[in-house]
């Protein structure tokens, strides 16, 4: 407690980290209607803070901003952990469509967005189901590039970015043009990348006879992804309309399993348009819809295919805003949208654990904002989904597993209200209070088998109900020039949360003679509640600026009907940093720790703390406009060990996070 409330003392006196959202910032997603201050918490990578970030995964390049993890199982398959809630409560977009693959269903399955061709980040903090639906009840990541144009381009322009090192001695490439006229925009981009294995301080890694070994690599991490786009758009004074077709491979070793690799190829079609029409009341319609083709498969040790999960499917969004109507005192403005998806996921081979499944969302939303003056605005809307999942059953009759075809139908409801107030020139307080529904997954209803990436049999349950749950965020911001303060509390009470818990049952033998722990997916009573703090001070400001900047955030949940604590939560961190900026110089270094995580359930056991320093350099040419950005960055300069709280307790002995490591790089645009 005596921490908390010293890092509190320290965030009142500094600034928030650059690359969160800034006073200026507008984000887009969740806020169809383009307002400058929304009730949910956000954060925005972009530009020089986004070029320094970059991973090799949106989890860790997204891993240390306020309220976000990384589930890290090894470097390579790695999604966005907000609030100690991951998978498929965490909703994870492509300029703001589905991205359609197979990542939430198991650690080992990569997400496949690359960070190189992404223009902008926006991360969304907190329930956000009524735009999105009940899977983004933890949060958003909306990964945003310009593969199809929304703006007329002039002339030809475009990037190169080039980075090399780091402790899996990355490789890595990624270059984008675009040229455009005569109502015309094109777009065209490309990637590479290959790491080694991972560096990591000397630890003792688990052996399958219950020995150690004493390794500086995590094994089997390597990795090699390409990928590019083409897009283009007509564009006119009122709109636009615009297709692109991208592709993305990856091939990446499992860390839990040494003889395995995966190959992952994804494949999309996606169109977007707008059409402005200011005289209407409706004054702006967007659409969008993709198409998407992907495919995950595990190769063994001798070549052959262990298994293949496939899934295929599309998904298309339209939203109307309506124009603002005139109130005693205010105005009022709002948008609907219809959104519909539609996926077949297969999964075929020695390790498929859920049945063929076929699942369908139609949906339709409202949200309405009420503006008086410039003191405030208050925001309120529902969202009705239509929800129907089919099990295919046993592909092979012959061996029972699934069972028969089966189909179950939901639906779920969600409601939100925000409001945001201005109490000062520099005071701003606002809260978001939210209700949501979601949907039973294809693996929380059909899963019958081992799953090898959490080395347990899991069970789900053909009678599972709808999740729902009640969230409440409030916060307090402070701001005054360079400096400020925000100060946030959020709860979330469950009273049906679908949680994997161990059923007491004896273990299962697996094919090689082990035991297996028998794990069912159960709706139970849950709450999760936390504290983020982050702030700004401007230490010295001239010809040279040198800023303080301190974050703090902490999240505890607990399982109501059991006692104990909802597994792989991260623990408690804290983050201080210093940042000098001298004419085109920019130097950076910082202080990250994480606590000991030692709430956790019976089935897991206790994290280490650890600290770690990380310093960066870089330095920015322009002329006209080009501009060459060079940067360097050295991370974890004290070789410190740890280990990652929100990795399943089978890998996370496997794979601490990276040693000491040193990356350059150089972006480029014109």
């Amino acid at each position: 407690m005596k921490s908390c409330i010293w890092a509190a003392a320290v965030a009142a006196i500094a600034p928030a980290w650059a690359q969160t959202t800034t006073p200026q910032t507008v984000v887009i997603t969740g806020n169809p209607l383009g307002n400058g201050d929304v009730a949910t918490p956000s954060s925005v990578l972009a530009g020089q803070a986004l070029s320094l970030r970059r991973g090799a995964s949106l989890g860790e390049t997204l891993d240390g901003l306020p309220g976000v993890a990384a589930s890290y199982f090894g470097p390579n398959a790695n999604r966005p952990v907000i609030r100690g809630q991951d998978g498929d409560r965490i909703r994870v977009l492509s300029n703001a469509g589905a991205s359609l693959d197979a990542s939430s269903l198991s650690f080992d399955h990569a997400v496949p967005i690359d960070p190189l061709v992404v223009e902008r980040i926006e991360v969304l903090r907190g329930p956000d189901a009524l735009l999105y639906g009940g899977s983004a009840v933890g949060g958003v990541v909306n990964a945003i590039d310009n593969r199809i144009p929304k703006a007329p381009i002039d002339g030809v322009g475009g990037a190169l970015e080039t980075r090399l090192g780091g402790a899996a001695g990355e490789r890595a490439v990624s270059a984008l043009v675009e040229t455009g006229g005569r109502g015309w925009a094109l777009h065209a981009d490309a990637f590479g990348r290959r790491t080694r294995d991972l560096r990591v301080p000397a630890f003792d890694r688990p052996l399958a006879d219950g020995g150690t070994e004493r390794r500086e690599r995590v094994a089997n991490s390597a990795s090699r992804a390409e990928g590019g786009a083409v897009g283009a758009s007509m564009v006119w004074d009122r709109g636009y309309v615009g297709a692109s077709l991208d592709t993305y491979r990856n091939g990446y070793g499992i860390v839990a399993e040494d003889d395995i690799t995966i190959r992952m190829r994804r494949d999309k079609l996606a169109l977007a348009g707008e059409w402005r029409s200011p005289g209407t009341f409706f004054t702006t319609w967007r659409g969008q819809a993709a198409a998407t083709d992907y495919q995950h498969r595990e190769i063994e040790g001798d070549g052959s295919i262990g298994t293949t999960f496939k899934t295929r499917g599309s998904d298309a969004r339209v939203e109307a805003v309506h124009r603002a109507v005139a109130v005693s005192a205010g105005r009022i403005e709002g948008t609907i949208g219809l959104q519909l998806e539609s996926s077949r996921f297969s999964a075929l081979g020695e390790e498929a654990f859920v049945p063929s499944t076929h699942t369908r969302h139609a949906a339709a939303f409202v949200l309405e904002r009420w503006t008086w003056g410039d003191s405030g605005h208050l925001s309120a809307g529902l969202r009705a989904e239509q929800v129907r999942v089919r099990s295919e059953g046993d592909a092979d009759a012959t061996a029972a597993q699934f069972g028969p075809p089966q189909e179950r139908r939901f639906s779920p409801r969600s409601a939100s209200m925000g409001v945001v107030l201005k109490l000062s020139p520099q005071w701003q307080g606002s809260a978001n209070a939210a209700y949501s529904e979601r949907a039973p997954t294809s693996y929380e209803l059909y899963a019958n088998g081992i799953h090898a990436a959490t080395g347990a049999y899991e069970r789900g349950d053909p009678q599972q109900q709808v999740e729902r749950g009640r969230h409440i965020d409030l916060a307090l911001e402070w701001k005054r020039g360079a400096d400020r303060l925000r100060l946030g509390v959020f709860q979330s009470r469950f009273s049906r949360y679908i949680a994997l818990t161990a059923t007491g049952e004896p273990a299962i033998v697996d094919d090689a003679g082990d035991a297996v722990p028998v794990f069912a997916f159960r709706g139970v009573r849950a709450r999760l509640h936390g504290l983020e703090i982050e702030g700004a001070w401007r230490l010295l400001d001239g010809a040279r600026t040198v800023d303080l900047d301190a974050r703090l955030d902490t999240v505890r949940g607990l399982d109501q009907d059991s006692g104990q604590a909802l597994p792989r939560l991260p623990p408690r961190r804290t983050t201080l940093g210093l940042t000098l900026v001298q004419g085109p110089w920019t130097a950076r270094a910082e202080v990250q720790r994480a606590s000991a995580q030692t709430r956790v359930p019976d089935t897991d056991v206790a994290t280490p703390g650890w600290t770690q320093v990380n310093l960066s350099a870089s330095h920015v040419q322009t002329r006209g406009p080009r501009e060459m950005l060079w940067f360097v960055k050295l991370h974890n300069v004290g070789d410190a060990l740890a280990y990652s709280a929100s990795t399943i307790g089978t890998v996370r002995t496997l794979a601490p996070m990276p040693g000491r490591g040193l990356t350059a790089g150089l972006r480029w645009t014109f």
